[in-house]
């Protein structure tokens, strides 16, 4: 073996201690002991295990949660966490300190179910209903300023129309 593919081995080894998703199996060559025999090697078998995206989105939760300014919340500040599905759209106005949900909306609730309709899913024009509503129940409990969690999921699309529509209803980001 050269020295490449050995520094290649040794680095992917210490990667594999650091990630324990991915595995690195090396298996010695096979040496007979007939002198007829020739020198037997086996092939390098590499073998990672994938991690899903909904471990990857967890991850960035995780991350985006304990960063140095966390998103947290406070009675002042409650956190507005967004969770999204496939085919359903929920948001939570949460205060961190005492554990408790203070207001919520989502696409499973009756009165916003019956608005809309959408068979694939929650779409933009969804999401503006969601953050309308989500808005309109925190300022009747008077609650004015969030911390936006947008849940490790890109500020994109169905998020980012959620947000300005909260936004755009009186709530302060």
């Amino acid at each position: 073996m050269s020295s490449i593919s050995l520094s290649f081995l040794q680095s992917a080894c210490s990667y594999s201690n650091l990630h324990q998703q991915q595995k690195l199996f090396i298996q010695p060559p096979l040496i007979s002991s007939s002198p007829s025999s020739h020198r037997r090697t086996t092939a390098l078998v590499v073998e990672a295990s994938a991690r899903t995206r909904q471990d990857n989105r967890k991850a960035r939760h995780a991350r985006i949660r304990k960063k140095v300014t966390p998103v947290e919340g406070t009675p002042e500040r409650p956190r507005l966490c967004v969770f999204r599905s496939n085919k359903h759209l929920y948001v939570q106005v949460i205060d961190d300190t005492k554990m408790h949900t203070l207001a919520s909306a989502s696409t499973m609730h009756k009165p916003l179910c019956e608005e809309f309709e959408f068979t694939s899913g929650p779409t933009i024009e969804v999401a503006k209903k969601i953050g309308e509503a989500i808005a309109k129940s925190c300022i009747e409990k008077g609650i004015t300023a969030v911390a936006f969690d947008r849940g490790g999921y890109p500020y994109h699309g169905r998020i980012q129309a959620l947000a300005d529509s909260a936004r755009e209803h009186g709530l302060q980001f």
